[in-house]
């Protein structure tokens, strides 16, 4: 078996690590930090660990606080002049994957002679980047561990820039951060997360045994916990290991990349602005279905880990499978998500654009364990609208 894994240099997961935050930036030789985040965050005040940890150790910093969900090309612009207008050495990116998304390509391209636009795609970066802490406060994207960053350009379209340019230094998850999540954000990272151990777990080109490895364990603590963090936001041990688990899943597809959900979510996102994790969910299950033909034994090794009581019961690949589909269903609605297209605004005559739409994410699409065309996916969303 031949294979590449790469991955974030230094993991640190431990509750209230952020309050710690100078220590690492000692580590990495940063005197003059960007905090990078939005806000939202700025409202919650989740970035004052970050800022008082700073200050209380004389670390100069400034701080970016105008990320936008799915961010557009003009907020990374601005967020990369901000940076060299305020000769920065160094970033730290504290939120859910837009903000995340937005440090890497800071840290990328401040000292850059690229401009944004010559990125696009995989591995166009040329140079190496500034040192780069992540600090997520979802339980979703695991953006903290990849090489990925997805920037909306024009009216609804999403692009990708991936490089392992964009691994981070250090990625600390801090779970006292998401104890202030509202339920319905919980749930639908959360969701977004085991999107990417599934997806990760049936990637048909770059399937691996690490990969394997990390989306079987994500899933599992995530099938455990994501109930109890929905329903009892403060337990602190349900939101650790969701915490994990989403960075688990991060390194795993990162390395084994994601398929067809996520190919169909963007277009939900791009032209309806619907969250992305909620996207993926309101996808997810007309997807497995689609790819049952291909991807049964998969589905049923992935339900023996997370249903073992519903499996001892079943016979074949194609029942397990199924019960999967099902379990992750009975999920969905438990913990409040919609599961419907036609519930959260999306017009029927709108689903050919997405179709088309869908179709142009090649990257995404040539993982999916089954081949799909514009006829397929149209098909998908009629059956989720």
């Amino acid at each position: 078996m031949s294979f590449v894994f790469n991955t974030t240099k230094s993991i640190v997961n431990a509750p209230n690590a952020a309050s710690e935050i100078a220590e690492y930036c000692y580590k990495l030789n940063i005197k003059n930090v960007l905090l990078v985040t939005d806000p939202g965050i700025v409202s919650l005040g989740l970035h004052q660990k970050i800022t008082t940890s700073l200050q209380d150790n004389a670390i100069n910093f400034v701080v970016f606080s105008e990320v936008e969900v799915d961010p557009p090309t003009e907020v990374i612009e601005n967020a990369i002049s901000f940076a060299r207008n305020n000769n920065i050495d160094g970033v730290i990116g504290l939120g859910g994957g837009s903000s995340l998304d937005t440090a890497k390509l800071i840290a990328a391209l401040t000292d850059s002679k690229q401009s944004l636009n010559d990125v696009f795609g995989i591995d166009k970066l040329e140079n190496s980047r500034l040192p780069l802490i992540q600090i997520p406060t979802t339980a979703g994207t695991g953006s903290e561990v990849t090489p990925i960053s997805i920037v909306t350009t024009g009216e609804a379209m999403k692009m990708g820039i991936v490089s392992s340019v964009l691994l981070p230094d250090i990625a600390l998850l801090d779970a006292t951060l998401t104890i202030k999540l509202p339920p319905h954000i919980t749930a639908a990272t959360g969701i977004d997360a085991m999107v990417h151990a599934i997806e990760a777990y049936t990637s048909k080109i770059k399937k691996n045994i690490y990969s394997d490895m990390l989306a079987l364990q994500a899933l599992t603590l995530m099938s455990k916990n994501i109930q109890t963090a929905v329903h009892q936001g403060e337990n602190l041990a349900a939101r650790s290991n969701m915490m994990l688990g989403a960075t688990l899943a991060g390194q795993a597809f990162a390395n084994a990349p994601v398929a067809a959900v996520h190919a169909l979510a963007y277009p939900l996102g791009g032209h309806y602005h619907i969250p992305h994790g909620l996207s993926n969910s309101l996808v997810l299950p007309h997807v497995l279905k689609f790819n049952m033909p291909s991807a049964a034994h998969l589905y049923a090794e992935l339900a023996e880990a997370i249903i073992p009581d519903t499996c001892s019961t079943l016979d074949s690949d194609t029942e397990k499978a199924e019960a999967f589909i099902q379990h992750l269903e009975y999920l969905i609605t438990d913990i409040g998500l919609p599961t419907r297209l036609e519930s959260v605004a999306v017009t029927q005559d709108s689903l050919v654009t997405l179709a088309k739409d869908a179709m142009k994410q090649e990257r995404l699409l040539i993982n999916n364990p089954r081949p799909m065309n514009e006829a397929d996916i149209l098909a998908i969303y009629q059956a989720a609208y």
